[in-house]
């Protein structure tokens, strides 16, 4: 109750500003500027998040956790490593694979592929990609039937549908009496995936391990194991501790590794983000400088009476300091408010106004996904929130600690 007083006069000083119209003016854009600062850092960081958390899912649902590989061409022993990662409390599952390049040629149409021979019905355990298949069936791919599961721009390009055939070339020679060619084989297509990042969509091409062995000549050998972990995130332990456990002779990564140019660049990019927008918080909150010097000038006579009542100048900084926190509270209050409302509708909202001006404002081929998620975390709201009000009690002190230096009598003279 001992500054009770002082909180009440503040709080009538501030709606008292209202009937001035310049002073009242100001302060509503100084809450408006806050607000709308508050908003875009919250909206911005919310789709950094979900680019990043969507970013890693897709990535995720492709590759796998870990992978393990031999130095060379191929890991001929490729069970008893299987055996050996299995016994590892921290994997879930192991799956063999072989990667290798090659060209896809359909109707005179060509492309360069990503070749992975799979074993289906291990795969599906390390990865989603039979859950990303739009047609087909990745189940059709099967021993012996020289099968093949296309990515959907990749099809696009060749112009091949499900129960088409491709050609795959591949650089490894045949000695012919004509001299060496390159050894090629006939596949269907037995399936389009869609995984919804352009890169794999465009260039990525699923095989049976066994018809990918007899096409590369790989034998029983396999290009490695691909795992899947209890915890995505230990990955860089888990590897680390496997390598030591094997005694060495593989290397051994994980999807950290493989991709962390991207989670890097959206790490600096979030952080650059938030410093530059953040000046526009700065901005609006040393609005509150200019409006408290007016209302402090205005009520120059009112502070003189309070100080020959017995006011003492701490009273008078926190009458005035009331008065800015408030503004930085309403426009910091309305700003976490508009910011969460248009964050968690974002997608609506872009897709909408997609519509109504018949384009497409994220291309896929550019941005690696052709819609703009955004997850609100409470971890940036409050950072967000702490930060944009602490910028606004700080631009109360130079003019609350001018108004507690008026002297009564110099205040009185001219009234």
């Amino acid at each position: 109750m001992k500054h009770a007083y002082e909180l009440f006069i503040g709080r009538r000083y501030l709606r008292s500003a209202r009937g001035k119209s310049f002073a009242s003016f100001i302060s509503v854009i100084s809450m408006a500027g806050v607000a709308i600062g508050v908003a875009v850092l919250i909206v911005v960081l919310s789709v950094m998040n979900g680019f990043e958390s969507e970013l890693r899912s897709r990535i995720l649902s492709m590759t796998s956790h870990a992978t393990i590989s031999a130095f060379g061409q191929s890991l001929p022993a490729w069970r008893d490593v299987q055996d050996q990662a299995l016994a590892s409390p921290e994997v879930v599952a192991a799956a063999p694979y072989i990667e290798q390049q090659a060209m896809m040629v359909a109707g005179g149409k060509t492309s360069g592929v990503l070749v992975r021979g799979v074993l289906p019905e291990e795969e599906e355990k390390v990865s989603a990609i039979a859950r990303r298949v739009t047609k087909g069936s990745f189940e059709r791919l099967k021993a012996g039937e020289f099968g093949v599961v296309l990515g959907s721009e990749l099809a696009a390009a060749l112009g091949v549908g499900v129960g088409d055939r491709v050609v795959l070339v591949i650089a490894q020679g045949s000695v012919t009496p004509a001299g060496v060619v390159p050894r090629m084989r006939r596949f269907e297509v037995v399936g389009i995936f869609s995984a919804g990042m352009y890169e794999y969509d465009r260039n990525l091409a699923y095989l049976h391990m066994a018809d990918a062995a007899r096409l590369y000549r790989m034998g029983e050998g396999v290009s490695g194991l691909r795992l899947s972990l209890t915890d995505l995130f230990a990955a860089p332990q888990v590897v680390r501790s496997l390598a030591q456990e094997m005694g060495g002779g593989y290397y051994i990564s994980d999807w950290t590794r493989q991709h962390a140019n991207f989670f890097r660049s959206i790490q600096i990019t979030k952080s650059v983000m938030f410093v530059i927008l953040l000046l526009v918080v700065a901005v609006a909150a040393f609005n509150i400088v200019s409006t408290l010097v007016m209302v402090v000038k205005d009520k120059r006579a009112d502070i003189a009476i309070l100080r020959t009542m017995g006011a003492e100048p701490n009273s008078i900084l926190k009458v005035f300091m009331t008065q800015g926190t408030a503004i930085g509270l309403i426009g910091t209050v309305a700003g976490v408010a508009l910011g969460v409302l248009i964050a968690t509708n974002l997608e609506t909202l872009v897709h909408g106004l997609e519509r109504l001006l018949s384009t497409q404002f994220l291309d896929a081929k550019l941005y690696f996904m052709s819609d703009l998620p955004a997850r609100v975390e409470l971890a940036d709201v409050i950072k967000i929130s702490a930060t944009a009000f602490g910028l606004c009690c700080l631009s109360t002190l130079y003019p609350a600690w001018r108004a507690a230096r008026i002297q009564p009598a110099e205040a009185l003279r001219h009234d």
